[in-house]
């Protein structure tokens, strides 16, 4: 499949998984399709083992990569752009200051199949721009959740200026669902919380 053939422009979103499988050689081949530099693709090089799934999804935004990366590198206020969730607070950290090993525990909306989460910062890299979490507990049934968010620049000559994201997760089947059930589910709440980023980043880039 031709590499063009998978870059998105604003503002075309664009699932990518690997069929019945992992996922994880897909995510990998889509990244490097929107410009994504190989020391950062391979954050999105999930192994998933037995009974589990992972998968990938981007996002072209019209706003300025630092625009975007500034919201999404904000670990202790994911509500400013992720709906789901109604209020986080960091329960454990460095004196209250984001890093590394920072852990915060979200409250969700009513409505979805959880009530809170308890996430341990994995990765925060503002040179790359790659932000990675993993879900230590909480109330939900995403175990062994694991996300990595990265933000470029876009490399289309028709949208110069935006930012291109994309986020990979790897997690365990829930008992009584299929891989592909848990993607389909995934994937919506992944591709919901993008669309809201691109909305947000747009509009701080309008106001400043």
């Amino acid at each position: 499949m031709p590499c063009t053939s998978l870059r998105p422009s604003p503002p075309q979103r664009a699932r990518i998984a690997g069929g019945g499988g992992c996922g994880w050689k897909a995510a990998a081949h889509a990244a490097s399709c929107v410009a994504v530099p190989a020391e950062v693709a391979r954050h999105h090089e999930h192994g998933a083992g037995a009974g589990q799934c992972c998968s990938a999804v981007v996002q072209a935004i019209e706003a300025p990569v630092d625009a975007v990366w500034a919201v999404v590198r904000r670990f202790d206020r994911p509500q400013a752009y992720k709906n789901f969730i109604r209020s986080c607070r960091l329960v454990d950290g460095d004196g209250g200051a984001v890093a590394v090993g920072s852990v915060r525990e979200v409250r969700v909306v009513s409505g979805l199949p959880a009530t809170s989460s308890r996430e341990r910062l994995e990765i925060l890299d503002d040179e790359r721009r790659v932000l990675s979490f993993r879900v230590v507990g909480g109330e939900h049934r995403l175990s062994n959740y694991r996300s990595v968010t990265t933000v470029h620049e876009t490399a289309s000559s028709s949208a110069p200026g935006g930012a291109v994201v994309v986020e990979s997760y790897v997690v365990d089947v829930p008992p009584g669902n299929t891989a592909d059930e848990t993607r389909t589910f995934v994937d919506t709440i992944v591709r919901c919380n993008l669309q809201s980023l691109a909305r947000t980043a747009q509009q701080l880039a309008l106001a400043a």
